[in-house]
């Protein structure tokens, strides 16, 4: 991401990412599993954050309590705990649909999902994991999509990088004069409400002579 914000303006990127993010949607599963995908994201960095949403009170405890656990003999502990102590949380919530909105709000890099029915509420998500053999770590490393993906908020505007970012769109207008007489009144009427009157006359002595 640094070499991105440096190289901006200089040459073409596709888009700067990170903190790395994972929002887990769970009413049951392993939290052995859970808390695993948690701390996959937060030893990333301590900017990290790794978030579960749950209906479940015993699987929230379940998966704190293993986050602790598997802390205690993760190589990458230190950064861990400060991700996990800093921007993590696991959230108690009504039921589905709650869940699917507030992570349509956080519209999280990766959203894991223990039930793959809750997809087609998702609106906003970097890329999504489904059910339980879907750790996060087969998108980063052999599971198939490009795993350069948006985060902070950005999976509301755009997906990951794709072919798409690197084709590069020139668009050609021809106008016949029939159609440039229909788009007239328009085109006059907004370049004046902006104050450009060259811009309507350009149009006007074409139409009139």
């Amino acid at each position: 991401a640094a070499a991105k914000k440096l190289l901006a303006g200089e040459t073409g990127i596709d888009f700067v990412a990170g903190p790395t993010e994972i929002l887990i949607i769970a009413s049951a599963g392993n939290p052995r599993w859970i808390a695993a995908d948690m701390l996959a994201q937060a030893e990333h960095d301590t900017d990290a954050s790794a978030v579960l949403l749950t209906t479940d009170p015993k699987l929230a405890l379940a998966v704190a309590e293993q986050v602790e656990v598997q802390l205690a003999g993760l190589p990458t502990a230190a950064t861990a705990r400060a991700a996990i102590g800093r921007n993590s949380a696991v959230i108690l919530v009504q039921d589905a649909a709650e869940a699917v909105d507030l992570a349509n709000r956080f519209a999280p890099e990766h959203l894991s999902v223990d039930d793959p029915a809750l997809i087609p509420g998702i609106r906003h998500a970097g890329s999504i994991f489904a059910g339980p053999f879907s750790p996060e770590a087969a998108g980063d490393y052999a599971a198939g999509p490009n795993h350069v993906l948006p985060t902070s908020g950005a999976a509301r505007l755009r997906g990951g990088l794709s072919a798409a970012d690197f084709v590069k769109v020139i668009s050609v207008q021809q106008l016949s004069p029939k159609a440039l007489k229909r788009l007239e009144e328009p085109i006059t009427t907004l370049a004046r409400a902006e104050g450009l009157e060259a811009h309507a006359r350009s149009v006007e002595v074409r139409i009139r002579g």
